[in-house]
């Protein structure tokens, strides 16, 4: 039990009590003051730890980017549009992060999280880059995964069904407004909202509502 990772929090709160007495301990050259220090610095931790760390394990939470992105996209609902948040793409490892179906359109939108401190560039309209890294695979990977779900709810509709893809990027600043790379809309993730609903309206709201419900039986969520 001692070496069970599941246990750090533990192991580390004892040391962090232990090293806080000692040092009140001498200080005062009280082992008493040094004992209530100790218990005074393990509670503190046990605060620190409910109110910062979520009981949720980390591979069922969303990311910061993704959050960001829910609280843009909740704002959507009053104006007719639906979303699907982490739903998986079956068969394989891969998921949506957020699957938005309104008046203007269908939408992929995937939420990054980048290095702030490494610029964003493009080459030729078809390469992304961050500072040194080529983005293309998380490119090819978004519009991969549209397509797949196009595939998916139009074989379910019987009648084809475009889906947008897109990457939200947050941290780095973007020297674009909206960009189309590799058939990927790139920008920055505070531009969300607008990259929906300043396109044309393309759908009624019995549309609406059946394509969101073919892709909830099509995509299914990525965490239970």
């Amino acid at each position: 039990m001692i070496h069970d990772p599941r246990y750090r929090h533990l192991r580390l709160r004892a040391l962090i009590g232990v090293a806080a007495g000692i040092v009140a301990g001498i200080l005062f050259a009280n082992w008493r003051i040094g004992l209530t220090a100790a218990i005074i610095a393990a509670i503190a931790d046990t605060v620190y730890r409910a109110r910062t760390v979520s009981s949720i394990p980390a591979w069922r939470r969303a990311s910061a980017a993704e959050r960001r992105t829910e609280v843009q996209l909740k704002k959507l609902e009053r104006t007719g549009f639906r979303t699907l948040h982490a739903r998986a793409i079956p068969g394989s490892e891969a998921q949506i992060d957020h699957l938005v179906v309104g008046p203007t359109g269908v939408y992929a939108v995937d939420s990054e999280k980048w290095d702030k401190r490494l610029p964003v560039r493009v080459q030729s309209h078809r390469k992304l880059f961050h500072g040194p890294f080529n983005r293309k695979p998380r490119l090819d990977e978004a519009r991969w995964e549209a397509t797949q779900a196009s595939q998916l709810i139009s074989e379910a509709l019987g009648r084809e069904i475009t889906i947008v893809p897109s990457l939200a990027i947050y941290g780095p600043p973007i020297p674009w407004r909206i960009l189309n790379i590799r058939e990927v809309d790139v920008f920055s993730g505070g531009l969300v909202r607008k990259w929906i609903t300043k396109r044309e309206k393309s759908l009624t709201t019995a549309e609406i509502d059946a394509i969101y419900r073919a892709a909830e039986q099509v995509l299914p969520p990525r965490y239970e």
